[in-house]
């Protein structure tokens, strides 16, 4: 058989080898404090997002946890879309919260902020949107209503590192922003997370994250510390770091790549339901629906083309099994095949795609 196409596939170079035999001989890997590397890697990318602070941590996942301790939403609602990945709720039922889902805009699969009205109470403390596919919520209308309502803003990120919204980067407009920077993501690491926060709590949040990631130590001064609330091992490493800082250099580069594909599929795919083209957005992945996805994908497989489902509804998982209806939802849950945009892909690699899913779908 031909190659495979790969659905993910990390960008790297020379660069990226030079800053890794570089950690490996200083035998300074890891520093739960977030020295060296971690922090300029905070600094560079605070400047990139334009966000008033940043924490690095170990993964998105890390990032959404820590997040959500900030809004002690214990026995407190936190509204968020169903079309996401499972850690998406999970950060809210480990901090006590209850997770209320609601439906997604079918043209984006980004929360549909009417929706979110229809389910407030005086037991809502947070809004959560996901940023899907690295496409942006409609960040206007969600923030009115959280303004109007007195709710918190947090954001997932992980698909959108970046991604843009009426010209500013996504990282600036909730009071926390929580991306991922996992192998397969458009800014890629071995693991790795990030939380960029706004506001004007954004310098004193910065300082509790910091204890947070780090089993809840403040106050170091050499050996002396203390630790004042309970905290995680979520601190990033500097290999990670140190591979972020040469990834952050070429991000706009290869999300350009990927906008050139993503425009090409808009352009040349046949179905009718697919994702829209906007300039704003980083195309982790591009999505398409199809009602026969098995047969759909196995085709696609037998062709050399690796594709992807992201994601089965959260709310029909058994951990979160409930008797809601979200039938926007529901049916992308059933239909929705990812498609490939890393910048590895060739154009006769795009030519192939193209094809096989208009003969296929």
């Amino acid at each position: 058989m031909k190659n495979k196409i790969k659905l993910f596939d990390p960008i790297i170079n020379s660069s990226e080898n030079r800053i890794i035999s570089k950690i490996l001989k200083s035998k300074s890997w890891a520093s739960g404090a977030g020295n060296g590397n971690v922090h300029e890697f905070e600094k560079k990318i605070k400047r990139y997002l334009g966000s008033d602070e940043c924490v690095a941590v170990n993964s998105g996942t890390a990032a959404l946890n820590l997040s959500l301790s900030l809004a002690e939403i214990k026995n407190k609602e936190v509204i968020l879309p169903s079309l996401s990945f499972v850690s998406t709720a999970h950060a809210v039922v480990v901090n006590g919260g209850r997770p209320i889902f609601v439906d997604v805009d079918p043209n984006t699969l980004c929360i549909d902020p009417n929706e979110i009205n229809k389910v407030i109470t005086k037991n809502t403390k947070v809004v959560l949107p996901v940023h899907f596919a690295g496409m942006s919520c409609n960040m206007k209308k969600i923030e009115q209503i959280c303004k109007k309502h007195k709710l918190l803003l947090i954001e997932d990120a992980a698909h959108a590192a970046g991604s843009s919204y009426n010209n500013k980067k996504i990282g600036t407009n909730g009071s926390a922003v929580c991306f991922s920077f996992h192998p397969v993501k458009n800014l890629a690491m071995p693991t790795g997370g990030l939380i960029a926060l706004n506001g004007k709590q954004a310098k004193k949040n910065k300082k509790m994250l910091e204890a947070k990631r780090w089993c809840g130590i403040t106050d170091r001064i050499n050996s002396d510390y203390d630790v004042k609330e309970l905290g995680w091992n979520y601190y990033m490493n500097e290999f990670s770091a140190g591979i972020g800082i040469e990834q952050l250099k070429k991000l706009d580069k290869m999300n350009k790549v990927r906008k050139q594909i993503a425009k090409k599929y808009s352009e040349n795919i046949i179905l009718e339901n697919k994702m829209e083209f906007n300039d704003e957005c980083s195309y982790h992945f591009y999505w398409i629906r199809v009602k026969n996805r098995d047969k759909f994908r196995k085709l696609m497989t037998k062709n050399g083309i690796e594709t992807g489902t992201h994601y089965k509804p959260i709310h029909k998982l058994s951990m979160y099994k409930s008797k809601i209806k979200l039938p926007i939802t529901e049916k992308v849950g059933n239909e929705i095949v990812t498609l490939p945009t890393h910048p590895n892909i060739t154009k006769k690699d795009l030519e192939q795609i193209i094809k096989a899913v208009n003969k296929f779908s």
